[in-house]
């Protein structure tokens, strides 16, 4: 068992992570690809966390502690107190997910794209190539890590409730090409059959709707907490408990759930959609 430590998360965790793999990894005599083999990743990705250079899923942590058994789950103790990784969340979205992490329902529109609880590594990542300006490879594999990390918890013991209503040009606007598209829609489609997950699509021929003025989303809590209400802006993103602006986008959240397809038409939609990428694949 390695030595008591006083650990203080908010100093370089990404470094201090990573550090720490590399010598628990060298201990055991294993290489980069033993751990791969473990996480699953390839050798690369178990070489830039442990230089720093990735922020770790917490899948990653979670197989650091089975490959390591004599750490005593140091790794994932670790990653769950190391709210501030560099370079996971900007400071204007934090606010927002933390609100995510502690609802007990969460309600989210999205006009454009699919909700990023929802979304497929692939996807992400090409939305995040997109967006990017410095190329930096690195970079993007850290916001992936971060946006696939906040899917956690659906895994939880008592998952939030989850309603998704998108536009149905959500599912055919190309992200990363059409095998990309396919398996989204495919995991998309499957999410939908979690208790917890629902998904509504607004078919193309309702045409002009509230939503269409842009994205947003509402987390709900147990007790008397207020629900705050998230914004998307072409900048940055807002975060508010402000109660006129919550109790107005709950109407619209309710309109646009009111436009949408039901629950199984939904996901016939979707699946339809898909089976079109698929024969673009052929």
């Amino acid at each position: 068992m390695p030595a008591a430590r006083d650990l203080d998360p908010g100093v370089s965790p990404a470094h201090f992570f990573g550090a720490e793999v590399r010598r628990a990894r060298e201990a055991a005599g294993m290489t980069l690809a033993d751990l791969g083999a473990i996480v699953p990743c390839d050798a690369s990705t178990v070489s830039r966390i442990e230089s720093g250079l990735l922020s770790p899923a917490e899948r990653f942590a979670n197989a650091c502690d089975e490959a390591f058994p004599q750490m005593g789950g140091w790794f994932t103790r670790f990653y769950a107190n190391s709210p501030r990784w560099d370079g996971r969340y900007p400071r204007w979205f934090v606010d927002w997910v933390d609100a995510e992490r502690r609802a007990s329902v969460v309600r989210w529109w999205e006009p454009l794209l699919v909700p990023g609880l929802l979304q497929t590594p692939e996807y992400a990542r090409a939305l995040f190539k997109a967006w990017q300006t410095t190329g930096d490879e690195d970079e993007v594999e850290n916001l992936v890590t971060a946006r696939v990390d906040r899917q956690c918890i659906f895994d939880r013991p008592k998952p939030p409730s989850f309603w998704a209503v998108i536009d149905e040009g959500v599912l055919r606007r190309r992200i990363g090409g059409a095998k990309v598209m396919q398996d989204q829609l495919i995991h998309l489609a499957e999410m939908t059959e979690r208790p917890a997950i629902k998904v509504h699509v607004i078919p193309a021929e309702v045409g002009a709707h509230v939503g269409l003025l842009g994205a947003f989303a509402i987390a709900g809590f147990d007790g008397d907490a207020p629900e705050v209400v998230y914004l998307e802006t072409p900048d940055e993103g807002q975060t508010t408990k402000d109660r006129a602006t919550v109790a107005k986008i709950i109407l619209a959240f309710d309109t646009l759930r009111s436009e949408a397809l039901p629950r199984g038409a939904s996901r016939d939609l979707i699946m339809k959609v898909a089976e079109e990428y698929g024969r673009d694949l052929a």
